[in-house]
Order: C-alpha cells, then sequence, then structure tokens
C-alpha cells in the first residue's frame, strides 16, 4: 500500500506547483519559439535517379532484385557522395566558407538508395530554395554522367583488349599464308607426282618384257638371258630411283600438310576473335546498369528546417519533463528532512 500512497502524495504535490510546471512549459516553448523565428529557413529538394539493369540481361533476372544485388548497387551511392563531385558542387554553386568539405558535405548532401528499390534518392539542403534544387538536379545528373563514363571506359578497355587480340591472330594467319605459299612455291609436288607414275608405267612395262625374256631363257636362249639380266639391272635401278623419289614426295607431302595444319589452325583463330570481336561490339554499351533521372526535384515550397511545431513540442515535454523530475527529488528530500526532525 505504501507505493499507491506515495503516488497520490506526488500528484497532489504536483497540483499544488502547477503554476511551477506551467511557467517552465511557457518559458520552454517561448525559447523555443524565438529560436526557432530566429533561425534561417533551410528547404530540401530531392532528385530521384532509377537504376536499370544492363540492357542486355535476361528480363526474369532483370525483374527479379535480390537483396545481393540490392546491396552491389551501393556502390553508386559512392558516386553521388564523392568528394570531388561535391568539389565541383561547390564550385559551381560558390558555397565555399570556413566549414571542411566533410563537414559542409554532410550537413548540404544526402544520397541514399529507397528501401528494397532501385531509386538512387539525393537530396540537398540549403538555406536558397531554388540553389537547391539546382544542386540535387546538379549531382544527380554528375551521377548519372560519371556512372555513363566508367561504363564506357570498360566497354573500350575490353574492344581495345579484343582488338589487340584479333590484330594479332591476324598477323599470324597471314604469317601462315605466306609460308604456306612459300612451300607451295618452293617444294612443288606435281612434278615428283607424275614422274612417279612414269616409273610405275615404265615398271609395269618393263616387267612384261621381262617375262618374255625369262620364258626365251628357259629355252636356253642365250640372248633372251642376257636381255633378262637387262631388264632385270634397268627395273633395280627404277626401284632405286621410285623409292627415293618416294620417300622426297612423302616428305614434301608430309611438310605440305604440317604448314595446311598451321594455316588452317590460324585462320580458325581469326575466325574466332573475329566472331568475339563481333559480339564485344554488339554488346557495347548493354553490360553495366543504366541510369536516368525519373525526378530532377522541384523548387521546394515549404522549408524543411527549423520545424517551429516539432521544436515547439519537443520544448513542452522537456518543459514538463524537467519540472516534473526536480519537484520528484524536491518532494524526497524534504520527507527525508521532515523524517530526520522526527527523529531528533
Amino acid at each position: 500500500m505504501a507505493e499507491p500512497v506515495e503516488l497520490f502524495r506526488y500528484i497532489r504535490y504536483l497540483r499544488l506547483r502547477w503554476r511551477f510546471v506551467a511557467l517552465s512549459c511557457g518559458i520552454a516553448g517561448t525559447i523555443a519559439a524565438i529560436v526557432t523565428l530566429l533561425m534561417p529557413n533551410q528547404y530540401t529538394a530531392t532528385a530521384r535517379v532509377l537504376i536499370e539493369p544492363p540492357a542486355g540481361a535476361d528480363l526474369r533476372s532483370a525483374m527479379a532484385v535480390s537483396p545481393i544485388y540490392l546491396e552491389s548497387l551501393k556502390t553508386y551511392e559512392q558516386f553521388a557522395s564523392s568528394d570531388s563531385l561535391f568539389q565541383r558542387a561547390i564550385d559551381r554553386f560558390q558555397l565555399r566558407d570556413s566549414q571542411p568539405i566533410e563537414a559542409l558535405k554532410k550537413r548540404v548532401l544526402k544520397v541514399g538508395l529507397v528501401r528494397n528499390t532501385r531509386v538512387l534518392e539525393i537530396s540537398a539542403t540549403m538555406s536558397d530554395a531554388r540553389a537547391a534544387q539546382a544542386m540535387a538536379r546538379f549531382v544527380a545528373e554528375s551521377t548519372v554522367n560519371l556512372a555513363r563514363g566508367m561504363a564506357a571506359q570498360g566497354d573500350a578497355d575490353l574492344l581495345g583488349g579484343i582488338e589487340k587480340q584479333a590484330l594479332a591472330a591476324k598477323e599470324r594467319a597471314l604469317e601462315a599464308d605466306e609460308a604456306w605459299g612459300k612451300i607451295v612455291a618452293d617444294q612443288p609436288i606435281e612434278g615428283m607426282q607424275a614422274e612417279l607414275t612414269n616409273i610405275t608405267d615404265l615398271q609395269s612395262m618393263l616387267s612384261k618384257e621381262l617375262s618374255l625374256a625369262e620364258l626365251g631363257a628357259a629355252t636356253n636362249d642365250a640372248r633372251s638371258a642376257a636381255q633378262a639380266n637387262e631388264l632385270r639391272r634397268q627395273m633395280a635401278e627404277l626401284e632405286k630411283r621410285r623409292s627415293d623419289l618416294a620417300g622426297r614426295l612423302e616428305a614434301r607431302r608430309a611438310r605440305r600438310d604440317r604448314f595446311d595444319a598451321e594455316r588452317k589452325a590460324r585462320q580458325a583463330e581469326l575466325t574466332a576473335a573475329d566472331t568475339r570481336l563481333r559480339e564485344a561490339r554488339a554488346d557495347s554499351g548493354y553490360r553495366g546498369e543504366r541510369m536516368r533521372i525519373i525526378d530532377p526535384g522541384i523548387v521546394p515550397q515549404r522549408p524543411s528546417s527549423p520545424n517551429l511545431l516539432l521544436n515547439l513540442m519537443a520544448a513542452l515535454l522537456l518543459g514538463l519533463v524537467l519540472p516534473v523530475v526536480y519537484l520528484a527529488a524536491e518532494m524526497n528530500y524534504q520527507e527525508q528532512r521532515i523524517q530526520e526532525y522526527r527523529i531528533r
């Protein structure tokens, strides 16, 4: 029962000191109103930029917004809030003062993605409403241009590398073609093939004559025997010549085949490099996210700060809490003094 009794006593004590509480609230509200009216008005303008998936992306994957993808989009917050970009904005709108650039940027510029969306909001707070809108729009446009410039630079670097590969492949293909043409001109095989055919035909003819001569030699014809021996000698020479010619012809064919295989491989490499280059040129500008301004912002009609109503409510709350706490402490102190007096 002690706690409710103490609470009722405290409420009665507050009712007796209501003028003190009212005076505290009145003073706090008056001070807040005066300070608020003396503070310069600040206007906030907001520009919005839509970050779209790459144009070459699949439509279904483009519609899916995963937390990881949204987290990756925070990179563009760094673009908009970079010190170099804000430095250019300061120079453009002549905002230099004694404050460091970090403190000035924290006071003027606010950048952030709207929750669970691909919309980047860029807000500028300044004492001039038109300047605030111009600042927000300038930062938004600069962010879009910076992102596009980086995407273009990435495409240029990629195309440059592929073009170098294609040029090197073309040079190797030309070298292979030249080597193939040189070996065809320096080491022809058509004449050797014709000569080998003639030797084969001559061997066939001599083989028939040898058969006839051997038939005559079988009848003890000395002339036929001598002719048979001569034919065998000629056929042996022809065989040796044919074997040597066939070996040289096979070596030339093998060498031609190697150069021809190298030429075809270089041609295939060149075709693949040209295909990659065409695809890279076709995809140029479609690999990175696309940014476009969907809302450049408007000139704000009402100041964003100071907020008179909010300041008054905060001041009244403070003016109410402080005397309540003070009176509670005062009542407790008086009760302790009374108890000490009774003990004595």
